[in-house]
């Protein structure tokens, strides 16, 4: 019986924590692949390896300096951090999303557009979404071996199936992004990672509301928000919501904006006058 709790719970721990960040992974990966850079796809799993060895030694500082307690406040900027980039990219990924932009040429328009700044900002996000969850992941992990038989078959069986059925996932959303066409990519992505933002900034107030930084009211809050994973108190909600209002103002800017260009009248071609008008 030990051994079987000791496999679901560390099946559970690498799945849950590391689910999220998979995601988020997943999605930038299919969007490079979908924008035809594929070339490009090698600095977010770089992202992703450095967080992962930067996640070994922070639980390693935790387990000798803080008896294995995570510092609420380190991970509450890691998630602003990760959040802040999120929404940069999510409305970099909005604006870019005229199939015709990008299938006109797309290689030429990808190696401009693909720069240095947002590839650096793509393989940020690997980092900060895996970096987040990481030391915690080995910390629980070690806590379950201590408590049971050690990193035994058990525990290790757990994590392979998790780390299978995380790969599975992974794979299928690689294959349905290269289905999905080019405009609907586009806005699913840029969505998903405005969406994960909002997540991380109630995430971060809950671990400012742990340390009492920052107040707590939750009465009259439907149930579901936290039953969907968000955080559950009108601070975090109306900070979520001053965001949202950004956005969609930042969104009625550049729909206005885009409506007038398109409207505006073409100058005539070089070398013939334009006609008059009555």
């Amino acid at each position: 019986m030990a051994d079987g709790s000791a496999f679901v719970q560390a099946f559970t721990i690498l799945f849950r924590e590391g689910l999220e960040a998979l995601l988020i992974i997943a999605a930038l990966v299919a969007f490079l692949r979908r924008a035809g850079a594929s070339e490009r796809i090698a600095p977010v799993y770089a992202g992703a390896g450095l967080a992962a060895l930067a996640s070994l030694a922070m639980a390693w500082v935790f387990e000798t300096y803080f008896d294995g307690n995570h510092n609420d406040l380190m991970e509450a900027s890691v998630m602003l951090a990760a959040a802040a980039l999120m929404f940069y990219m999510s409305g970099w990924l909005f604006v870019r999303q005229d199939p015709k932009a990008w299938q006109a040429d797309l290689n030429r328009l990808a190696e401009r557009a693909l720069g240095a700044g947002t590839i650096l900002s793509l393989a940020g996000i690997a980092f900060l979404a895996v970096f987040r969850e990481g030391a915690e992941t080995v910390l629980f992990l070690h806590a379950l071996a201590k408590s049971g038989n050690g990193f035994d078959g058990s525990l290790f069986g757990g994590l392979a199936v998790a780390a299978l059925a995380l790969a599975a996932m992974f794979v299928a959303m690689q294959w349905l992004a290269l289905r999905l066409p080019l405009r609907p990519m586009f806005v699913i992505t840029s969505a998903f990672l405005f969406v994960m933002g909002l997540k991380l900034v109630g995430e971060a107030f809950q671990e400012f509301q742990e340390q009492t930084l920052i107040p707590v009211h939750d009465g009259g809050v439907p149930g579901f928000v936290t039953e969907i994973g968000f955080n559950g108190t009108w601070e975090a909600i109306g900070t979520q919501g001053a965001l949202v209002a950004i956005a969609l103002a930042c969104l009625a800017a550049y729909l206005t904006r885009n409506r007038g260009a398109g409207t505006r009248p073409q100058a005539a071609p070089q070398g013939k006058p334009a006609r008059a008008t009555s």
